[in-house]
Formats: C-alpha cells, sequence, structure tokens
C-alpha cells in the first residue's frame, strides 16, 4: 500500500530522511518511534507530500506521488492524516467540519455527506457533539472529530502524527481506543507516537528510527523484549523509566 525506496530529506545541510526504503502492505499497523528529531515527523509528512524529498520515490496503492497539481492532490485525499494539533475549522461546526472534504473533494450529495458523517462521529463516539463548534470540546473530543474528518475521505492509508502528544493525560486514551478500534478493522495506519502500550497493543510492526535513519524494524514483541541496536535499549531505558 505504501512503498518508500531511497527517500532522501534535506534541511539545508542536516540530512533529515537517509535512505528510507519501506513497504507497508494493505491493513498493516505499523509505529514508528524514536527520540526527538530522529525524522519519524519527517517520515509521515513526506508520505504525502506534505514535505518535498530530494531523492527516491514513494508509491501509495501502486502509484507513484507526484511533486504537485491536480494529481498530487487525488493521490492526497486518499491519505488521511491526523496532526498533533487538530487543524479543525474554529467557525464551522463538528459535522460541518466532517462533511466539508466529502461535499468538495468527492463531490457527495449533500444529504449523504450528512449521513456519512454521522455515522463517523457515532464511530468515534461524539454524535452528540455534532452541532458545537470546536471550541466548545475537549482536546480528546476535537482530536476524535480530526479523525472522523480524516475518515469521512474513505482513505486507503491513515497517517498519525503523534495524535495524542498535545492532549491532557486523561484524555489520551480515548484516542488511542478509537486508533485501535481502526487497526482491528484492518485500516492500513502509520503511526508516530510515544505511547507504548498502543505501540505494544495495535501495533504489527514497530519502526525504530534514530538520525533520520530506520535502525530497527520489527515486531513489538521482538522491539520491547530484545531491541538488538544500543540507540534502542537506550531509548527504551529512558521511555520505560519514567
Amino acid at each position: 500500500m505504501i512503498k518508500m525506496t531511497d527517500v532522501q530529506k534535506f534541511f539545508g545541510d542536516f540530512h533529515a530522511l537517509t535512505d528510507i526504503n519501506l513497504e507497508v502492505p494493505q491493513g498493516q499497523v505499523v509505529v514508528v518511534l524514536g527520540p526527538s528529531g530522529s525524522g519519524k515527523s519527517t517520515l509521515c509528512r513526506a508520505i504525502n507530500r506534505l514535505e518535498t524529498i530530494e531523492g527516491g520515490s514513494i508509491d501509495i496503492d501502486g502509484q507513484i506521488l507526484p511533486d504537485e497539481g491536480r494529481e498530487l492532490a487525488k493521490l492526497r485525499s486518499d491519505v488521511g492524516m491526523v496532526f498533533q494539533q487538530f487543524n479543525l475549522f474554529p467557525h464551522l461546526t463538528i459535522k460541518e467540519n466532517v462533511t466539508l472534504g466529502p461535499l468538495k473533494v468527492r463531490g457527495m450529495k449533500k444529504a449523504e455527506a450528512s449521513e456519512l458523517a454521522m455515522a463517523l462521529l457515532d464511530r468515534v463516539g461524539i454524535a452528540d457533539q455534532a452541532a458545537k463548534y470546536p471550541a466548545q470540546l475537549s482536546g480528546g473530543q476535537q482530536q476524535r472529530v480530526a479523525i472522523a474528518r480524516a475518515l469521512a475521505m474513505n482513505p486507503k492509508v491513515m497517517l498519525f502524527d503523534e495524535p495524542t502528544s498535545a492532549l491532557d493525560p486523561e484524555m489520551v486514551n480515548e484516542v488511542l481506543d478509537v486508533m485501535t478500534g481502526l487497526a482491528g478493522e484492518g485500516m492500513t495506519m502509520i503511526v508516530v507516537t510515544h505511547e507504548m502500550g498502543f505501540a505494544r497493543r495495535a501495533a504489527d510492526r514497530v519502526l525504530f528510527m534514530a538520525d533520520g535513519l530506520i535502525v530497527e524494524d520489527t515486531t513489538p514483541e521482538e522491539f520491547f523484549s530484545n531491541p538488538r541496536t544500543d540507540r534502542a535499549k537506550d531509548f527504551l531505558g529512558k521511555i520505560l523509566s519514567h
């Protein structure tokens, strides 16, 4: 579903992604772990061209990602993205935030988009908030709206870039529960996160990144019980001692 071949990314002289080769089959849940500045978010953002790349290629479902234009917009609409910040439109209701993409991009009829939005809001547990505005919701609720909004485009792939890092601790689980549900339904997902419990519970595969490289690519079981590299051991030692 996702294929990255020899991907390179620079910010000035800084080599942010080095020789990234990655294949993610349909339905697989990949959790990306690593210290700050290791390239995790850049990897995630490169997959739908929010970051341009300087070398290599990225395919989504067998199609190479174009650099710009209408084809890029079309392909990008197949890739749902959920960010740290919820990026909801503050002047639109929750329901309007979710129907916007299907109406504008997919050309859906209003009644159909409305029905879809309510079904998705129900799926993420906040159908009763449909008429409210983002500012009236908690952070956890807003992030669940952001997930519903991404799902409204019927994406082939979902990318999550640290979706819980801006949330208060008591709201983290309500978002992770929705994500775990998606994983169980067979959604292809790449999740950049610091939530080790989610990685153990929901991931099929763990990528550990350091210095712009994929250093380990293994199962959660193997990564947590038997990390191969010193970088991973050091990272786990710091994270798990908190």
